[in-house]
């Protein structure tokens, strides 16, 4: 029997063909279930009445109750407008309109009791209501709800074809009235008995209409409980399953090439977040099951050296490993700092990105094929049919969210049994989006920097501090120091009145002319040739000065670069902000972010300037980060193959839900790990729902 909550659209009263259209459209409302989960952004209390003596033009939304006394027109042109006088026994004040004039006029009558409804202004001194709700007092005990009233986003189109929040509210009613009892359950009962959760039915109704605040708080909690419960059952299912089914390679030994590079090449000891890092590790590669481990760290914090460490594992158990990194300067960043790393021990290393010559490439597919390559660190290029392994252990995808789903999967693909799999991030993820982004992996988080690494001082100047500024650079200079400045756009944009990368290097040449100075330039439009000469004579010192786009933001290690300027540092979000400051830092000396803005900032952006100059801890940046922005577009970033969009709640403030909702799954799971007693069926069939793919993607991460 078909499900009355996927019907069209079209089909609800008030609707239509055209109408649904522009629900479509706009809106992305194409079916009953999706209106019905079309979630109001506020909610206004309709329970107090205003007298006209009370307003104030700071209210946010008013309702009163009086009587039109006239209406009259005004002005001409574009400027042409209705106005009304409207008192009760306290005062009058002016309701406003300047669209639909005639249609107003046919509707309202004066000297007739109404109730008006919408946020008080101030013009010429009058107290006024610009296009105002306006309602027969009769009404009242038609509405569905008359309390707290919904308010629906809606779009300019939707607006100018007479679809407003009021209209949505009227569907909506509409929508109740004509599925009634068709609300099916998607939790089961004794869920909802043990957890107090209202039922599904209540608990939408309440949201559209609710009574009391109370009640309302009951039913958010319901549906933003059940939307992150579902994404945790399903996440740990496949954890479970994963952990179950799937036999990795066993690493038994801790053997020569590992040993000798510990007592011999270690570039300097390993921090204790390090070694419980490596503990995780090589406990699940000695375990007999695949893999799949998430590893978080701070720009700086040694991530490449406990992969590598993790790779020298696979190498002694006569496995070959593997490095897949989104750009060619990336790879050959980690293929420059890997053969420093395992100098003179024999292991041969090789580099396979899009630029890599024929003859190169075919010496490549042999070396791979026999296994007398062991280690391996490329692009995209990795995943061509034409690289072929002969026993591959190992892969360590870095900056993993940089690649879809399916190109990681043809690298698994690549071995009979899967690999073990580490992925290295260096956006340090808050705990909620770590959870629910990346809940089928282990986490492995390497939270603290390297001895001798000095905190990066923030600076904060704005444009008027500029002359300060070139002075700061040209000190730091002299002392053998070289600098980053980076801008957000190439060319100056009209609407975007920020500085642009042009106009940067003409007044970077003329306050720091050659040959005292050199200047170089890197942005995502160049050659990637004419990239690579600008980028080696800044990284091989010849240039002080380097600037460039955000293309710097991953993968750029010049141990001599002390100063990163930002500018127009308040168009950058947080962790935009924090990757591009872990650029410097990475030698011995005091290094410095200054953060360039224009004299006027927003609250936002003035926010966000205070969190950078007042921390480096990536973690508690990227969860201010969350509270700022909230989590962006999820479906985006979602790379377990699950795919979901949050409708109601949200990561950056509902924490505390996820973790419960976590809790909960895994109890599920302890007991009935493959949802099969007949309390669980409901679980199992809201499961199939809501996996879009077949393959089970987890298995590559």
């Amino acid at each position: 029997m078909p499900d009355i909550l996927d019907t069209e659209i079209k089909f609800l009263s008030g609707v239509g063909p055209k109408r649904s259209e522009l629900l479509k459209k706009e809106l992305g409302i194409e079916t009953f279930r999706d209106l019905l989960y079309y979630f109001p952004y506020k909610y206004i209390d309709r329970t107090k009445f205003y007298k006209i003596s009370e307003l104030d033009p700071g209210l946010p939304h008013v309702q009163i109750r009086g009587v039109i006394t006239g209406f009259r027109t005004e002005g001409g042109g574009r400027n042409k407008r209705l106005t009304a006088s409207f008192r009760d026994e306290t005062g009058i004040i002016k309701l406003v309109w300047f669209k639909g004039l005639k249609w107003i006029i046919d509707s309202y009558k004066p000297n007739k009791e109404y109730i008006v409804f919408g946020r008080p202004g101030i013009f010429n001194e009058t107290i006024n209501i610009v296009h105002p709700e306006i309602e027969d007092p009769l009404n009242l005990e038609n509405r569905i709800s008359s309390n707290i009233q919904a308010h629906y986003s809606t779009t300019e189109k939707l607006k100018n074809n007479y679809i407003s929040s009021k209209t949505l509210n009227k569907l909506m009613g509409n929508l109740f009235g004509q599925v009634k009892t068709g609300i099916k359950d998607s939790m089961p009962a004794w869920m909802r008995e043990r957890y107090r959760l209202m039922n599904l039915h209540d608990a939408l109704f309440t949201c559209h209409f609710p009574n009391d605040k109370k009640d309302l708080e009951k039913a958010r909690f319901r549906l933003k409980f059940e939307e992150l419960f579902y994404i945790q059952l399903s996440l740990l299912s496949i954890k479970k399953k994963r952990s179950n089914k799937f036999r990795g390679h066993v690493f038994s030994v801790v053997g020569q090439y590992f040993n000798d590079f510990y007592s011999n090449n270690l570039p300097f000891a390993l921090t204790s977040a390090q070694k419980r890092v490596m503990k995780e590790i090589r406990k699940d590669l000695g375990s007999g099951r695949q893999m799949n481990r998430l590893l978080q760290g701070d720009v700086g914090s040694g991530k490449t050296l406990v992969a590598l460490m993790s790779m020298l594992i696979a190498i002694d158990n006569g496995y070959q490993a593997c490095i897949m990194a989104p750009t060619e300067i990336l790879s050959g960043q980690h293929y420059n700092t890997i053969t420093q790393f395992l100098e003179n021990l024999g292991i041969d290393i090789c580099l396979l990105t899009g630029s890599t010559k024929k003859s190169e490439r075919e010496r490549i597919a042999g070396g791979l094929s026999d296994g007398s390559i062991k280690i391996i660190i490329g692009t995209h290029a990795l995943i061509e049919d034409t690289v072929n392994f002969n026993s591959l252990g190992l892969v360590v995808i870095d900056e993993q969210h940089r690649f879809g789903v399916a190109q990681r999967a043809r690298l698994w693909k690549k071995d009979k049994q899967p690999p073990h799999v580490l992925v290295m991030t260096a956006t340090p993820i808050p705990r909620t989006l770590a959870m629910t982004l990346y809940g089928d992996l282990d986490v492995s988080i390497i939270d603290e920097l390297p001895p001798g690494r000095k905190p990066v001082r923030t600076i904060h100047f704005t444009d008027s501090d500029r002359l300060r500024l070139f002075g700061f650079m040209k000190k730091q200079i002299k002392d053998g120091r070289q600098v980053y400045i980076v801008y957000p756009l190439i060319k100056e944009s009209e609407k975007m009145d920020y500085k642009d990368l042009e106009e940067g290097v003409e007044a970077i040449s003329r306050a720091f002319p050659s040959p005292e100075f050199a200047v170089s330039v890197v942005h995502g439009k160049m050659r990637p040739a004419e990239k690579e000469k600008s980028m080696k004579l800044f990284t091989s010192g010849q240039a002080n000065i380097l600037i460039a786009t955000t293309v710097i933001e991953v993968g750029v290690d010049v141990p001599n670069a002390s100063v990163m300027i930002i500018e127009s540092s308040e168009r950058f979000g947080l962790s935009q902000l924090h990757q591009l400051r872990g650029r410097v830092g990475r030698g011995a000396k005091q290094s410095y972010c200054v953060l360039m803005s224009s004299n006027k900032l927003s609250n936002e952006a003035r926010k966000r300037i205070e969190i950078m100059t007042g921390s480096n801890d990536g973690f508690e940046i990227a969860e201010a980060d969350l509270q700022l922005r909230g989590p962006g577009d999820l479906g985006g970033t979602q790379q377990s193959g699950i795919g979901f969009d949050l409708r109601i709640a949200n990561l950056g403030k509902d924490g505390q839900i996820l973790e419960y909702a976590r809790r909960i799954a895994d109890d599920i799971l302890d007991d009935d790990p493959f949802l099969e007693s007949e309390n669980n069926f409901i679980l199992k069939e809201e499961l199939k729902k809501i996996k879009k793919t077949e393959y089970d993607w987890s298995k590559i991460s």
